[in-house]
C-alpha cells in the first residue's frame, strides 16, 4: 500500500509543477498562466524588486532601467523603462510573463506584447497593503509562493507595529517635496501621503487633483508645514533645504524639522519602503513633540 501511494504522488507532481495560475492585477484585470512562470521581464524598478522579494529573482531574465536592488539585478539585461521599452528585445527574451507598472510604462506597447501571446500582470499598489499583495499575486504566478507569502507577512507585520505605535497622536502638517524645480508634490492617493498618515502626518497638498503636480512656493509658505520633507537620492549632492532656510520664520525652519528620505526605498512601492517609513514616522515624532505652534514667534 505504501509504494502504491509512492507512486501516486510521483504521478501528482508534474501535474502540480504544471497547474494554471490566476491571479487579479492591479487594474482588475485577470491574469492567467497555464503554469508558473520561468522567465520573467521587470519593467520597473519597483517591479523587479517586489519579484526578487516574492521569491522569483532566479526567474527574472530582463529588468528596466534603474533597476538597481538587489545587487543581482544590476548584472540583468535592460529593456527600457518609462521613458520607451524595446520592445523587440522583450520579444527576443521569450518571456512567459510580463510584470509592467501601470501608470509608467506605455500601454500602447504593453498591449502590443500582448498580441504576441505574452501575457501581462500591470502593477500599481494602491496603498500600503497593496505591496503585500502584490508579493502574494507574483508569488503565485511564478511559483513561489510560500516565500511570497512569507515576505507579504513580515512586511504586515512591520506595517501594523508602526500603525499601533503612531495611533492617537497628534497630526503634525507636512509638506513632501518629490522635485525642487518646479516644485513638486504629491496628492493624498499618492503612496507616499498613505506613509504620511501611518506615521500621523498630514499632507498639506492632499486635495490636489493629480497624483503629482507642481505647486506654488507661496502657498505652502502660507499654510506653514511642521515638517518638510524631501527624497534623498544617491549621487546628488545639492542642498534642498538652502531654498527653504531663506524663511527663518517658517515653524519647520525655526525649529529644525526638515528632513530627507531615501528615495530609492521610500518612494517605491516595495517592501523596502518600511524601513524609510521607520525612519519617517521618527522624524514626525520629533516635529510632534518640539515644534512650535503656528503664529509663535
Amino acid at each position: 500500500m505504501h509504494a502504491r501511494i509512492l507512486v501516486w504522488l510521483a504521478c501528482l507532481l508534474p501535474l502540480a509543477a504544471t497547474a494554471a495560475v490566476e491571479v487579479v492585477d492591479d487594474l482588475a484585470r485577470t491574469v492567467r498562466l497555464e503554469q508558473a512562470a520561468r522567465r520573467i521581464v521587470a519593467l520597473s524598478p519597483h517591479v523587479t524588486e517586489l519579484l526578487f522579494a516574492a521569491g522569483a529573482g532566479d526567474r527574472v531574465v530582463a529588468v528596466s532601467d534603474y533597476s538597481d536592488w538587489p545587487a543581482a539585478a544590476r548584472e540583468l539585461p535592460r529593456v527600457g523603462g518609462g521613458a520607451g521599452l524595446n520592445l523587440e528585445a522583450i520579444v527576443a527574451l521569450r518571456p512567459d510573463l510580463v510584470v509592467a507598472w501601470a501608470s509608467g510604462n506605455a500601454r500602447s506597447t504593453l498591449e502590443r506584447l500582448e498580441r504576441f501571446g505574452i501575457p501581462v500582470f500591470y502593477s500599481e499598489p494602491p496603498d500600503i497593503d497593496g505591496i503585500a499583495r502584490n508579493l502574494l499575486a507574483l508569488g503565485r504566478l511564478a511559483g513561489t509562493g510560500r516565500r511570497a507569502s512569507d515576505a507579504a507577512r513580515a512586511f504586515r507585520e512591520g506595517v501594523a507595529e508602526l500603525r499601533a505605535r503612531y495611533a492617537g497622536r497628534r497630526p503634525v502638517t507636512a509638506f513632501y517635496q518629490i522635485w525642487e524645480q518646479p516644485l513638486m508634490t504629491v496628492n493624498d492617493r499618492h503612496m507616499i501621503s498613505h506613509w504620511l498618515r501611518l506615521c500621523g502626518a498630514r499632507n498639506i497638498f492632499a486635495d490636489l487633483p493629480e497624483l503629482a503636480a507642481s505647486v506654488d512656493l507661496e502657498a505652502v509658505l502660507e499654510v506653514d508645514p511642521e515638517v518638510l520633507l524631501a527624497g534623498r537620492h544617491p549621487g546628488k549632492a545639492t542642498d534642498w533645504t538652502a531654498r527653504w532656510r531663506q524663511w527663518p520664520w517658517l515653524r519647520a525652519v525655526r525649529s529644525g524639522h526638515l528632513y530627507t528620505l531615501p528615495a530609492e526605498t521610500f518612494e517605491r512601492q516595495t517592501p523596502r519602503a518600511l524601513e524609510a517609513a521607520r525612519e519617517l514616522c521618527a522624524d514626525i515624532d520629533a516635529a510632534r513633540q518640539d515644534a512650535p505652534p503656528a503664529g509663535e514667534p
